[in-house]
């Protein structure tokens, strides 16, 4: 049988140590397959808004989705025209 294929998305702040650390569990009880992709602040930082088309797409193909942390003070804003 073919691994499972998971979307990760780590997010911003802690969210890529917590990602690392929850691969690793997962990667101890089996087998499976990830695809990384900038979401929220980061995603901000490197393509201008919190999820891409891409990343959406790359989610609804997986066999699942694993969402670290986002936010922090660099992205938080009240004004509607922002990512």
């Amino acid at each position: 049988m073919a691994p499972y294929r998971i979307v990760t998305l780590p997010g911003d702040g802690i969210g890529p140590e917590i990602l690392a650390a929850a691969t690793r569990v997962l990667d101890a009880v089996g087998d499976f397959e990830y695809d990384e992709h900038a979401f929220g602040g980061a995603a901000i930082d490197a393509h201008g808004a919190p999820l891409t088309d891409d990343a959406v797409a790359a989610c609804k193909a997986a066999d699942a989705v694993l969402l670290a942390a986002v936010g922090g003070p660099k992205w938080d804003s009240t004004d509607p025209a922002a990512p």
